[in-house]
């Protein structure tokens, strides 16, 4: 190594073994109670839980996650989530005021279509809010913008598609790009042949979601639990971070790692990490 240069940062990380239905302070590398981690979660402005999408022991540990902060808050809470665009709020808003049918409310906002995975594994969470009077908060970008990107680059966006996403488009962060470039190479992408607009998709949905949250919670100062993929929270670098640029709030992150056994894990992947078992029938990388 040159004189002068310094060695590459080396990660701080927790050892293992973990087991199944195990939660992980990652500051400490202990486990805690489940009551503990709520106790902890109560202090924060916003609580994000990740998940694979289509593994129904996610869905189910965000539904135990959300009952018992709805059961400490005095007031409804907003839940942000993923799988609905912000074009999407009004729709949204009618079904939860008991103004379309279920039927109706997934044909309009193209359930299948915008989102594809299956409905029952959200319906807990959907209904839960509904029952509790607490705000859906659609956050993400419109699809057929981001795969624009994803296919030829943010350039190729005309005025009218650039103004429905975030103001500002992070792509400098170093730690980000080299994550996303590991994704990228060890997984398939179809069609997707040039990384950069590959990452540029990724930094549209990611500062569009923190955008449509900070603005949100800016304006009505409700404690909110952020729903989306593991991808998007991991290391903070993803939505968690970039809200920091409209809003100074208490934030913190759990990661559902589908993993037991003798593993180490970087400090910085999540505040929390909740051990559970691999039940995705999905091969591919799924839709972070």
């Amino acid at each position: 190594m040159k004189p002068g240069i310094p060695p590459p940062a080396k990660e701080e990380m927790i050892f293992g073994p973990f087991k199944r239905g195990q939660i992980i302070n990652m500051e400490n590398g202990k486990a805690l109670s489940f009551t503990e981690l709520i106790d902890e979660l109560e202090t924060k402005d916003l609580v994000f839980i990740g998940e694979r999408h289509d593994n129904p022991e996610h869905h189910l540990i965000q539904v135990q996650i959300l009952q018992a902060l709805m059961a400490r808050n005095d007031r409804p809470l907003t839940l942000a989530m993923e799988p609905f665009q912000a074009f999407q709020q009004p729709i949204l808003d009618q079904y939860m005021k008991g103004s379309l049918s279920e039927e109706m409310f997934l044909k309009d906002v193209g359930w299948r279509e915008q989102w594809g995975f299956d409905y029952h594994l959200y319906r807990p969470l959907i209904d839960m809010a509904k029952e509790n009077g607490s705000k859906i908060l659609a956050i993400n970008a419109p699809g057929d913008i981001t795969r624009k990107v994803a296919r030829s680059g943010l350039a190729s966006l005309n005025p009218e598609e650039r103004s429905k996403l975030a103001s500002d488009i992070d792509l400098e962060n170093k730690s980000h790009r080299a994550y996303l470039r590991e994704v990228y190479r060890t997984h398939p992408h179809f069609n997707l042949k040039n990384f950069e607009f590959f990452y540029q998709a990724q930094c549209v949905w990611e500062d569009t979601m923190a955008e449509n949250i900070g603005t949100f919670f800016r304006k009505h100062k409700r404690k909110m639990v952020v729903l989306s993929g593991n991808g998007h929270i991991i290391k903070k670098f993803g939505i968690p971070d970039r809200i920091l640029k409209h809003v100074q709030v208490d934030l913190a992150t759990i990661v559902l790692f589908s993993f037991a056994g003798r593993l180490e894990i970087e400090k910085a992947t999540a505040d929390y990490i909740w051990i559970t078992g691999s039940c995705s029938r999905q091969k591919l990388l799924e839709k972070m």
